[in-house]
């Protein structure tokens, strides 16, 4: 034990409790991994059932635009799953990352685990009190950052394209609205539905990039837990 400052004061790991860090963090790559695999499956999903309403619409210059605009409910669900999935993914992850700065490299570079800084104590929390590191909101924001954005641009360039072309081009405005009525509803309320359903998404995934930049500004240290 050394002596001076209380909050100084560390005891050295023994052979096996660093060989018993090292398999935890052995355990705790292979749930992340597992998880992020689970993410790329809902993504999978994601872009398989635009692909098939895709070539529905697309089969025949008569074939209806409607299955455009019901993928995009599939869509909403396996977003939300894979917003909750990456949650999970996001604990594990960062649990990797603390190890990493604070055991792992400072073994590395100078030998010395620098126990006073208290990480194993972080770490240790974060097993007795797990907790999610990231807002449902953040991590919605971030998937669409990264793969839903293209998936959702996909879609509503492919809706428009639909309208402007088939069953013959259109020449007005007019035209395309009166070609996006569905039974009821007029053409000019599934537009503005549409605009809103790409807005609300475009606003949440540009709040989560400036949340993130803003964690990351105040962030004391470049920890990665969250």
């Amino acid at each position: 034990m050394a002596e001076g400052d209380p909050a100084k004061m560390r005891k050295d790991l023994t052979v096996a409790e660093i060989g018993a860090v090292a398999h935890l963090y052995r355990g705790e790559v292979y749930r992340s991994t597992i998880w992020r695999t689970r993410l790329d499956t809902t993504t999978n999903w994601a872009v398989v059932t635009l692909g098939v309403a895709l070539s529905i619409t697309f089969a025949s210059p008569e074939a209806s635009a409607l299955p455009l605009i019901l993928v995009g409910i599939l869509i909403h669900f396996f977003l939300m799953l894979e917003a909750r999935r990456y949650r999970y993914f996001n604990v594990w992850r960062a649990r990797c990352r603390w190890m990493e700065k604070h055991f792992f490299a400072p073994m590395l570079t100078d030998g010395d685990l620098h126990l006073e800084d208290g990480w194993q104590q972080t770490l240790a929390n974060d097993y007795w009190h797990p907790r999610y590191h990231v807002s449902m909101i953040v991590a919605i924001g971030r998937r669409i950052r990264r793969n839903y954005f293209w998936i959702l641009l996909i879609q509503t360039l492919a809706y428009a394209g639909k309208l402007s072309v088939h069953p013959e081009p259109v020449h007005t405005f007019g035209q395309f609205v009166e070609r996006a009525r569905i039974g009821p509803l007029p053409g000019w309320l599934v537009i503005a539905a549409g605009l809103a359903y790409c807005t609300v998404w475009g606003g949440i995934a540009l709040w989560s990039l400036n949340d993130d930049r803003r964690r990351a500004a105040a962030r004391r240290d470049a920890s990665g837990m969250g």
